[in-house]
C-alpha cells in the first residue's frame, strides 16, 4: 500500500485537499478528526488535558471546552508542546491502526492528512509528501474571514508552525491554493494520476 502524507500550514486548504481526494477512493486517515476523538469524554488523554490545563476545560456532561483549552495551550509554544506531549502519542497510535486496517482491507493507497507532517518528522515514514502551499497573508484573510479568527490569532498561529520552505523543502509533489475553489479540483486530479503513476513504480 503506497502512503502518501498531506500537510499544509492553517489556513492552506488542505482539509478541502483531502476530501477530494477522498472522494476519488483514496483512505484518507485524518490526524485532526483522531485529535479531536482522542479527547472524547471519558478518555484518558481528556483526563490529562484536564489536570495539565485546568479542570473547568470539561463541563459537566465530561465534553472538553476546545475554545477554552485554545486559549491556554496556544499562548506559547512551552504549553503548545506540553498539550501535544498528551495527545501525540495517542493520536499515532490510532493512526497506524487506521493504515494497518486499510491495508488489511485492500486499500492500495492510504492519504495521511496531518498538519505537523514535516514538524514531527512523519514524513520520513511515507512513500511521498504532498504539501499544500499558500501565502501567508492569503492564509491570515481566510482565517480571519472563514474562521472568525483576529487577525492577531491567525498571524500568532501561524508564526507557531513550521517555516513555510522548511515545509516545502520536504516536498515531494506541491499543490498550489492560493487561487479559487474551483482550481484547486484540476491539481488534485493531477495528483491523482502523478499517483497512479507512482503506484506502478512502486509495484515493479
Amino acid at each position: 500500500m503506497l502512503k502518501i502524507g498531506l500537510t499544509g500550514g492553517i489556513g492552506s486548504g488542505k482539509s478541502s485537499v483531502a476530501a477530494l481526494l477522498r472522494e476519488r477512493g483514496f483512505v484518507v486517515v485524518d490526524a485532526d478528526r483522531i485529535a479531536r476523538d482522542v479527547l472524547q469524554p471519558g478518555s484518558d488523554a481528556l483526563k490529562e488535558v484536564a489536570a495539565a490545563f485546568g479542570d473547568d476545560l470539561v463541563d459537566a456532561s465530561g465534553a472538553l471546552n476546545r475554545k477554552l483549552l485554545a486559549q491556554r495551550a496556544f499562548v506559547s509554544e512551552e504549553q503548545t508542546q506540553k498539550l501535544n506531549s498528551i495527545t501525540h502519542p495517542a493520536i499515532r497510535k490510532e493512526s497506524s491502526r487506521q493504515f494497518d486496517a486499510a491495508e488489511a482491507e485492500g486499500a492500495r493507497v492510504a492519504v495521511y492528512d496531518m498538519p505537523l507532517l514535516v514538524e514531527l518528522g512523519l514524513h520520513r515514514q511515507m512513500d511521498f509528501t504532498v504539501v499544500v502551499d499558500v501565502n501567508e497573508e492569503e492564509r491570515v484573510r481566510r482565517l480571519v474571514q472563514l474562521r472568525g479568527l483576529s487577525e492577531a490569532d491567525a498571524r500568532s498561529r501561524i508564526a507557531r508552525q513550521i517555516d513555510d520552505d522548511d515545509r516545502l523543502a520536504a516536498a515531494d509533489y506541491v499543490i498550489d491554493n492560493n487561487g479559487p475553489l474551483s482550481e484547486l479540483a484540476p491539481q488534485v486530479d493531477a495528483l491523482v494520476d502523478y499517483v497512479e503513476r507512482e503506484l506502478l513504480q512502486h509495484q515493479r
